[in-house]
């Protein structure tokens, strides 16, 4: 008798884990090199500046390309490559879209393409980064440094690994050449020179 309870606790134990085995989420974090590229429908790329000094205007560019290569799982001392396609802007505003199209900003017809290539990426602490690299805007570069987030690495329903990152940083706009300014009649700038950027980008691990 006892004999066959402890088959039956064993045969139990083993059904249990087997189903607690299927509902642990597969571990997706690889110790070897990866490659990985946007997943442009789930990443967007924004930008915010003053305006009169009162309030913000917003845009984003709706085309963009970019590329990590991790030597390791956890992405610390990743490089990174990311293109932005200067004629997708869009502030909401057509008109303002052309101006900034316009010589008197990106002058996108003779510099259709922001690049940024990474120097350094760097892990800080838990999920905080440290990301540096140049930044170029019609053909003046200068270094960025960015703050970074990982948001973690997951497979999808499909079985596509998937990665995510949120960028924060400011540059000068005039560093780069967009000069473009008036000023009200008390004195302000109609636009500021501090741009703060926005990157929220998920990447897929390519096979």
């Amino acid at each position: 008798m006892k004999r066959i309870i402890i088959l039956t606790a064993v045969a139990l134990a083993t059904a249990s884990s087997s189903v607690l085995a299927k509902k642990t989420p597969e571990k997706t974090t690889a110790t070897e090199a990866s490659a990985w590229k946007t997943d442009a429908s789930h990443s967007s790329v924004k930008f915010t500046v003053s305006h009169l000094t009162v309030s913000e205007v917003e845009g984003k560019f709706k085309v963009f390309d970019g590329s990590i290569t991790a030597p390791s799982g956890d992405f610390n001392n990743a490089k990174i490559n990311f293109s932005v396609d200067v004629n997708s802007v869009n502030t909401d505003d057509d008109n303002r879209d052309k101006h900034l199209k316009s010589e008197d900003f990106f002058n996108a017809e003779k510099f259709p393409a922001m690049t940024f290539t990474s120097t350094s990426f760097k892990k800080m602490k838990g999920d905080i980064y440290y990301l540096e690299g140049n930044l170029t805007i019609r053909d003046v570069t200068k270094k960025v440094k960015f703050a970074v987030l990982y948001g973690g690495t997951v497979k999808d329903p499909w079985g596509n690994i998937k990665t995510g990152f949120k960028a924060t940083s400011k540059i000068s706009r005039k560093e780069y050449g967009l000069k473009w300014n008036k000023l009200t009649e008390a004195g302000g700038a109609v636009v500021g020179d501090e741009v703060s950027i926005a990157l929220n980008l998920e990447f897929a691990k390519q096979k």
